[in-house]
């Protein structure tokens, strides 16, 4: 019986040996049979882990945005033949916040043994660097895109976190940050505090946390089409 390997992958464009520790990558080099995302980014990042075996040559089977078990099953054939297969997204860690959850559920009820590997996590990291609550938090994925369903969420989440003293993360599409900033300025409490953790892992790097208060007093930062996790943590009304 194989092993279901979960390998992060980067999270741009910064050279393995920043962000991935020498072990994960000699684990993905011995690795032939792979369950990705996208085929293309993935023979990319094979490429830059510097994958010995010639990329044609490597099994390299995308799963469906919504695969079924019978997907699943026709997946993991390879480990229930005795080899290993590494599950990949486009980037971070698969089955979070990402697709493979069904995939590795299946892969417990099959027998089959399952190997998380470290590498980077885009929501850890902004929890760590944000200064907010790491006992308690969620992840809602991406907000509604236009009002006035997004102002309905944001002042959900912020009267949810207040409530629950929890930490809410959330992301967007990169080209919509900027509005999505915009909005938590205009439809947050004043004493909530927000972080931006854009650019995680990379030179250009940057993570601030604020009172909405003194966000409103600054310029706002250029998030534009830069990948960002938001968080937001309320004030418990007296």
């Amino acid at each position: 019986m194989g092993t279901l390997l979960l390998l992060p992958v980067g999270l741009g464009d910064a050279a393995w040996s920043i962000w991935l520790p020498q072990h994960v990558r000699d684990s993905a080099c011995a690795i032939e049979h792979f369950v990705v995302e996208n085929a293309k980014s993935a023979r990319a990042e094979l490429a830059r882990l510097g994958h010995p075996k010639p990329l044609r040559e490597l099994a390299i089977n995308e799963l469906p945005a919504s695969p079924t078990l019978a997907d699943c099953d026709q997946l993991l054939a390879p480990a229930l033949a005795g080899h290993n297969i590494a599950l990949m997204s486009d980037a971070g860690c698969p089955a979070v916040a990402d697709p493979g959850a069904l995939l590795v559920r299946r892969s417990h009820e099959l027998g089959i043994c399952v190997r998380p590997l470290v590498g980077p996590s885009s929501l850890m990291l902004a929890l760590m660097a944000s200064g907010l609550d790491g006992q308690r938090f969620a992840f809602h994925g991406y907000l509604p895109a236009r009002d006035p369903e997004r102002a309905k969420k944001i002042v959900s989440l912020d009267t949810e976190s207040a409530r629950l003293t929890q930490t809410q993360l959330f992301i967007e599409t990169p080209y919509r940050n900027q509005a999505l900033f915009a909005a938590l300025l205009q439809h947050s409490q004043t004493q909530t505090r927000l972080c931006v953790a854009t650019d995680l892992t990379l030179n250009s790097e940057l993570v601030i946390t604020r009172k909405i208060s003194g966000w409103r007093t600054v310029a706002m930062p250029d998030l534009d089409k830069r990948p960002t996790v938001f968080l937001l943590l309320a004030t418990i009304k007296s």
